[in-house]
């Protein structure tokens, strides 16, 4: 089979190695089918790292996946082959305290795909999988939306961690992939109005396809006066999807007193500097988002009673010969891209 790898700083190539074989009980081997490329994906293709986790060359990659059974484990009943699945890119240990607790998404010895030193990536015609992480695909859901599955079990999980009510005003600053999620979320969850914030005039663009009720090119226009003109008492929520570190103050000034900053894009400097006053004052809550927990399933599910159309968040599609050329499209913001797929299968 072929498994694609980082090899260098936007270099990836393609290696036959053998299939992989089921080494557990309770794991299926998986056909890969789709393969989403994520921004984090493109942080270790382009920069090497996120932060202080950094790439040890060669190393495998991708975790936004879906595909079919081809064998399970004798401990993975409740799956057979031909089943089509969203596969969960979080292996946790289900035995440290975190686990115990029901905080999975923080396990002490979670083993992420793709995720430098941790679990293989899902950029390979197969892989062997615990069955936990196999989420059956109902049939009205594409395998492209399964794999949108993971983003917007982001999304939905912030929205969640949020507490969304009736009626509450919010601005989602980034409109990529995981801002978009957290709109369609936000407005399956609970009647609300979204202002959204972006650089790029086509996810603008998308943005109000979505169902964003206001957008700001924050390229030509102040986004925090332009929000603010129209809420001057200021916003309920802010979820900060872009990663840049500047965003942290503008949330500051949009949020009304008591407000919730959610911080959900991922800085790629280890450290950054805002202003604290301003959240003293204010009174303003910060809640830190670490991926999803029990959000895929229902995501699925939401897909499959049409609560929410993520259709148009893929923009593109490659073969796995051109693997590269996605990557490329996705670092560079071409073309209109939001989501690039990659077609194993």
């Amino acid at each position: 089979m072929q498994v694609a790898y980082f090899t260098r700083l936007r270099q990836i190539e393609l290696r036959d190695e053998p299939p992989p074989a089921i080494a557990q009980p309770d794991h299926v081997l998986v056909r890969i089918g789709r393969l989403g490329v994520c921004g984090s994906d493109v942080h270790y293709y382009a920069e090497g790292g996120i932060g202080a986790q950094r790439v040890e060359f060669p190393a495998t990659l991708g975790h936004e996946c879906a595909g079919t059974v081809m064998e399970v484990g004798p401990a993975a009943a409740r799956l057979k082959p031909g089943d089509r699945v969203a596969i969960d890119p979080a292996f946790t240990c289900g035995a440290c305290d975190q686990c115990r607790t029901g905080r999975q998404n923080t396990c002490r010895n979670l083993r992420f795909m793709g995720s430098p030193g941790q679990a293989p990536g899902a950029a390979a015609e197969l892989a062997a999988v615990p069955a936990a992480n196999c989420l059956p695909v109902p049939d009205a859901v594409s395998l492209d939306l399964a794999v949108l599955a993971e983003p917007l079990s982001v999304g939905l999980y912030a929205v969640k961690l949020a507490e969304m009510f009736p009626a509450a005003r919010i601005a989602i600053l980034g409109s990529g992939p995981i801002g978009l999620s957290v709109l369609l979320c936000a407005k399956a969850a609970a009647p609300c109005t979204v202002y959204v914030s972006d650089l790029l005039e086509p996810r603008l663009e998308l943005a109000r396809r979505c169902g964003a009720d206001y957008t700001v090119n924050a390229a030509e226009t102040g986004a925090v006066s332009a929000i603010l003109q129209r809420e001057p008492l200021g916003l309920d929520r802010v979820f900060e999807c872009s990663g840049d570190p500047a965003c942290i103050d503008q949330a500051a000034e949009l949020l009304a007193p008591g407000g919730t900053l959610m911080q959900v894009g991922i800085p790629p400097a280890p450290r950054v500097e805002f202003d604290p006053h301003p959240f003293r004052v204010q009174e303003l809550s910060v809640r830190n988002v670490r991926r999803q927990k029990d959000c895929v399933a229902p995501v699925l599910g939401m897909l499959a009673e049409g609560r929410m159309d993520a259709a148009p968040l893929v923009t593109h599609h490659f073969p796995l010969d051109r693997i590269g050329d996605a990557f490329e499209l996705v670092a560079g913001y071409r073309d209109g891209v939001v989501k690039a797929m990659v077609e194993l299968a």
